[in-house]
């Protein structure tokens, strides 16, 4: 896949960003999605979703006027049978809608973040990445118009969690194509779990105006923005496939971490593809007596 341009303000835009007061802006578009004035609520909602195209027809409720605020129209859910799962029921899913920014193997512990731009799985989960060693990697970004609830993308464990504080930078692709180690330098939540034959962290990273996110197990998480990262959280609860689990109350990115041998991804898979939840993410690979299978991943998406 070729390299996109890049338009001539694009370095101007990023370089902006490091001046803006990122948790500032956040904290008051928190406050204005959740007024419930209807002569600021309806216009609202009505200007972005007529700005962003926003698709109505897979809602669970799709009249615009009914929403009590902005952010319950953001985070709406969707009808019955609107993402259906895999027919194989042990093929992993996208968690979420969005666009697959990049995907394949994890170099050692170094991840693509961009064309000539990488970051490391430490850095990423501001923890030990031994388990992820080798393994995969798949980023989602999320863009406005998407649906931001987030899913399990197979039958899931859950270990235990952690947030980690950082900038709120965007992370759409103009961004990511300039600015180094992105998303290990933005606020980010941190999950890990068991599934079958391995081990899966989803790693939900925040964004410019996108500064909370809320977990099943833990409720809202941010804001408030903190300056110190949190101790490793350990919690349990189990969740099926497709299982809500989490969700951002504004869009960003969610990168999926996969211990080695334990997945292969689909071959219809495609960087710069856009991906609809419950599509067909990964197959698991073959399963020895022993365990998955120590073939090695690609990043090459013709061998996936």
């Amino acid at each position: 896949m070729s390299t996109p341009k890049l338009p001539w303000h694009a370095p101007l835009f990023v370089a902006l960003q490091a001046l803006l007061p990122t948790r500032l802006l956040s904290r008051i578009v928190h406050s204005l999605a959740h007024i419930r004035w209807a002569p600021l609520r309806l216009p609202f909602i009505r200007g972005f979703a007529r700005a962003f195209a926003v698709d109505m027809r897979d809602a669970a409720n799709p009249d615009l006027a009914s929403y009590p605020h902005f952010n319950a129209f953001f985070t709406r859910a969707l009808r019955d049978g609107a993402r259906p799962l895999p027919s194989d029921p042990t093929a992993l899913c996208s968690p979420v809608d969005g666009t697959v920014s990049q995907f394949g193997a994890i170099d050692g512990e170094r991840l693509i973040q961009a064309k000539g731009r990488d970051y490391t799985a430490s850095a990423l989960l501001a923890d030990d990445a031994g388990a992820y060693l080798d393994g995969d990697f798949c980023t989602i970004y999320l863009a406005p118009y998407n649906y931001h609830r987030i899913h399990a993308p197979c039958d899931l464990e859950l270990k235990g969690w952690r947030y980690v504080p950082g900038r709120l930078f965007s992370v759409n692709p103009t961004t990511a194509a300039l600015r180094d180690a992105l998303f290990s330098r933005n606020e980010r939540v941190v999950a890990h779990f068991d599934c079958d034959g391995g081990q899966l962290a989803m790693v939900m990273v925040g964004a410019l105006l996108v500064g909370s996110v809320d977990t099943v197990w833990a409720g809202r998480i941010c804001p408030p923005h903190r300056r110190r990262p949190s101790d490793f959280v350990p919690a349990s609860g189990r969740f099926a496939r497709g299982a809500e689990i989490a969700r951002f109350n504004m869009g960003s990115t969610v990168i999926l971490l996969a211990s080695p041998g334990l997945l292969r991804w689909d071959k219809g898979l495609q960087a710069g593809a856009p991906i609809r939840m419950g599509a067909a993410l990964a197959s698991p690979r073959a399963r020895t007596k022993d365990g998955p299978s120590s073939s090695k991943s690609t990043n090459d998406p013709k061998d996936a």
